[in-house]
């Protein structure tokens, strides 16, 4: 309760909203770098006071060039999606802790969603999460047809 009341201050002292964009070069192209440009942030931080808010854009099985990588391999797709997530959080002083909901895109959830939840709950484990963000599957046609998973989060956290 006590950073739930930090938080609601933090957000009743923001004077204005600060916005930028986030990345991590490292391990993500930005999206106007892919081979067919694409408009959009990688993530959008919202300072708001002393809280940080992260909306991290649908991110999927690409590597630093733009590239699909694991194309066909469901489970490796899905580690790179969480290692990449990762990069963008740590680009911004947050980890997996910070994440408060997920939406997770599906290209076929019937075939896929057991193996998807075996991933995400090692992964989660390996991350000491408790609780668990709120999340959402959908199944959904992804912006590549080599695409099998793609994931979108949100970040919440006090600024140090």
């Amino acid at each position: 309760m006590i950073i739930k009341n930090e938080v609601l201050e933090a957000l009743a002292e923001a004077a204005s909203l600060q916005k930028k964009a986030i990345t991590n070069h490292a391990v993500l192209n930005e999206a106007y770098d892919y081979p067919i440009p694409s408009s959009f942030s990688r993530g959008i931080r919202l300072d708001l006071g002393r809280a940080a808010v992260l909306l991290i854009s649908g991110t999927a099985s690409i590597d630093e060039h733009g590239r699909t990588v694991h194309a066909g391999d469901f489970r490796a797709q899905c580690r790179r999606t969480f290692d990449n997530i990762s990069g963008l959080l740590a680009s911004e002083g947050a980890t997996w802790r910070d994440i408060v909901r997920t939406t997770c895109y599906l290209r076929d959830i019937e075939r896929d969603y057991e193996a998807f939840n075996q991933e995400r709950t090692r992964f989660y484990a390996a991350q000491g999460l408790d609780p668990l963000p709120a999340s959402t599957g959908i199944q959904a046609v992804l912006c590549r047809p080599d695409l099998l998973i793609e994931i979108e989060a949100i970040a919440v956290f006090l600024k140090a």
